[in-house]
């Protein structure tokens, strides 16, 4: 039986693994839950699950959810409160929390002891040193599917025999189209993942590519793969999320149904497996497995990530941070989707760039960042 905590449980992330959880009582028990603002989902979450603990990061609604709550749950409140309950010793603390805003639970996890089943990528993106540093033997386990799949195919051979490790983007829903006819797209378009449902931010990280360029960094810290042997390919069906060539040139791919409970599923209960499947690959009707290059003229979020993570030091957090506000922007109709890129390389260009010794060094870097991404997001006309 293992005790899972949830960060972000009300959100896609999250929802997915209490799914999961639920679906096998005799495996999971659910200690505790944090989320958002969303109170009637929490508060219908906790019931569900009989918690004892809930954290809220909105104060207002942490303070609504103590009225519907019963007195036996604690409810903890803004911030400090999820870090609180990510510091609790537990199994696992699965963080699907989105934005660097998951960092500090991400480091309170592993300095409690706990595994942390990592769907909040941003954690190792802005504080990759720090959180490799924290975390012990088998302590990290990817969520992302493409890091899921990465790790099933090492298992194929030894760290030494490998020569490649390929992550697949899906293309999101402007696959094929140029930065002219980008020029045009609408939030609802840039929405209208062909392959994935998820929450707004990460379909618009998904469309512009930068959640893919997220996933390059991460890779890299995760595997400890050099840049130059990441690439990354377009594969528009979602089946294969990734592969790894090996020194012989054989290579091991891991496929499945684009479906987010199979790799938290995996997180769970690492390095085991399930005798049980959410979705299976139906071997009797046709599947499409093309790869195609990726646009790096028409989609530049990956190369700026790669050249944010070869920077190192509080670079990623810079790229991260100018990407939330630039993202957050376009979603409130600000600027345009081709103003997310170029929002970021300037932030880029204009950073200081300096080695990460604490968390201070995040915090700082990211303050600056989105300084610097809020007067570039002022200085373009607003979106009508």
């Amino acid at each position: 039986m293992r005790r899972v905590t949830v960060l972000g449980s009300t959100g896609s992330i999250g929802t997915q693994a209490l799914d999961v959880i639920a679906a096998h009582p005799e495996r999971f028990t659910v200690e505790a839950l944090a989320g958002g603002g969303n109170i009637d989902r929490l508060c219908a979450q906790a019931a569900r699950f009989g918690v004892s603990r809930v954290a809220l990061a909105d104060p207002t609604a942490a303070v609504a959810a103590r009225e519907r709550l019963p007195d036996a749950v604690e409810v903890l409140t803004g911030t400090d409160g999820v870090v609180e309950l990510a510091s609790t010793p537990t199994d696992v603390v699965l963080n699907g929390i989105v934005g660097s805003v998951g960092l500090r639970p991400t480091l309170a996890a592993l300095a409690a002891g706990s595994v942390v089943a990592l769907a909040n990528k941003e954690s190792l993106i802005v504080g990759g040193p720090l959180v490799l540093a924290a975390a012990g033997p088998d302590q990290l386990v990817p969520v992302d599917s493409e890091h899921s799949a990465l790790a099933q195919c090492l298992r194929a051979g030894r760290g030494d025999e490998v020569d490649r490790m390929v992550v697949t983007a899906s293309g999101g829903p402007f696959r094929g189209r140029t930065t002219t006819e980008l020029a045009g797209v609408t939030v609802d378009d840039a929405l209208a993942h062909p392959t994935w449902d998820m929450g707004p931010v990460i379909t618009i990280n998904s469309a512009s590519l930068a959640n893919k360029g997220l996933e390059v960094i991460e890779t890299h810290l995760l595997f400890g793969v050099p840049y130059d042997r990441i690439e990354v390919v377009v594969h528009p069906t979602s089946i294969v999320h990734g592969m790894v060539e090996f020194s012989d040139g054989a290579v091991v791919a891991a496929l499945s149904p684009p479906d987010m409970r199979l790799p938290i599923q995996l997180a769970l209960t690492w390095p085991d497996r399930l005798p049980a499947a959410p979705a299976r690959m139906d071997w009797t009707a046709s599947h499409d497995l093309r790869f195609e290059p990726l646009d790096r003229t028409t989609f530049p979020m990956v190369d700026l990530a790669i050249a944010a993570g070869r920077a190192a030091g509080t670079a990623p957090a810079a790229y991260n941070a100018a990407n939330e506000e630039a993202v957050a922007a376009f979603l409130d109709r600000r600027v345009r989707f081709v103003d997310i890129p170029r929002i970021v390389e300037a932030v880029l260009k204009e950073h200081d760039n300096t080695p990460v010794a604490d968390i201070d060094d995040v915090l700082a870097a990211e303050r600056r960042s989105r300084a610097h991404a809020r007067h570039a997001i002022a200085a373009r006309h607003e979106v009508t």
